[in-house]
């Protein structure tokens, strides 16, 4: 279906979108060391969880081992448990639920973290992001089920999570179009899909927006660790290339 978006005569499209922006909210917000250093020290964040959690060197990492250390990191996320984790993994109950033990032992800020949304959804009724936007659990003091408490509580996981990413993507769409006025460039933006935008940019133009939108999405909202963006640009948006500076 991509491939239906094309660029304007004489422009091509650019699409730029942050990199792991959710992750690197989660290791702000749990203030967790571990993961904050390997974001700090620009290691593949997969491999590290995989390399703590198996205690092995980085190197030493299988593509195995990286394979169930994403589907972990993404899975708190949106609360998956051990049982979700063999789920979506080759991975037996109990190997899964090893799995999310060492991950927790080698990452207690995220599990603090996480324990602490689940009060505060309860007692308050409530969770905020990062800006302060909040989403109400009206029902999770007092749940019908355990099928609904359990449902909340994942979704109260990741309302701040996903909400602060929202929130730093809307506050670039507010900068974004005054920073190409004050250049002079001619972009037009055409959409924006979760962490990605996606403009029509004059060809000759291309590199100086590019490095523009990957400012104003850098520094949209300040984390204690960056947060970085990759480009790429085509003539539809099913064919794009990775730019390179």
């Amino acid at each position: 279906m991509r491939l239906g978006f094309k660029s304007s005569p004489g422009c091509v499209l650019l699409s730029v979108d942050y990199s792991q922006i959710e992750l690197r909210i989660v290791a702000h917000m749990a203030g967790d060391e571990a993961m904050l250093n390997a974001f700090r020290a620009g290691q593949d964040i997969h491999a590290a969880t995989a390399a703590a959690i198996n205690g092995i060197a980085l190197e030493e990492v299988t593509k195995e081992q990286r394979r169930h250390a994403k589907a972990i990191n993404f899975g708190l996320i949106y609360g998956m448990s051990a049982f979700g984790l063999s789920r979506s993994t080759d991975l037996t109950l109990g190997e899964a639920e090893n799995f999310v033990k060492g991950y927790f032992e080698n990452f207690p800020g995220v599990k603090s973290y996480l324990d602490n949304i689940r009060i505060l959804a309860t007692r308050q009724g409530y969770v905020e992001t990062m800006l302060g936007r909040r989403r109400y659990f009206p029902n999770l003091a007092n749940p019908v089920n355990v099928n609904m408490k359990n449902r909340e509580e994942r979704e109260a996981i990741n309302a701040p999570i996903q909400g602060t990413a929202a929130d730093i993507m809307k506050l670039a769409l507010i900068h974004l179009p005054p920073a190409l006025s004050a250049k002079k460039l001619q972009a037009k933006i055409l959409l924006q899909v979760h962490d990605e935008l996606v403009l029509d940019v004059p060809e000759s133009e291309l590199a100086d927006t590019a490095k523009v939108v990957q400012s104003v999405m850098s520094e949209a909202y300040k984390l204690s660790i960056p947060l970085l963006t990759e480009a790429r640009s085509g003539i539809n948006w099913g064919s794009m290339q990775v730019l390179h500076d």
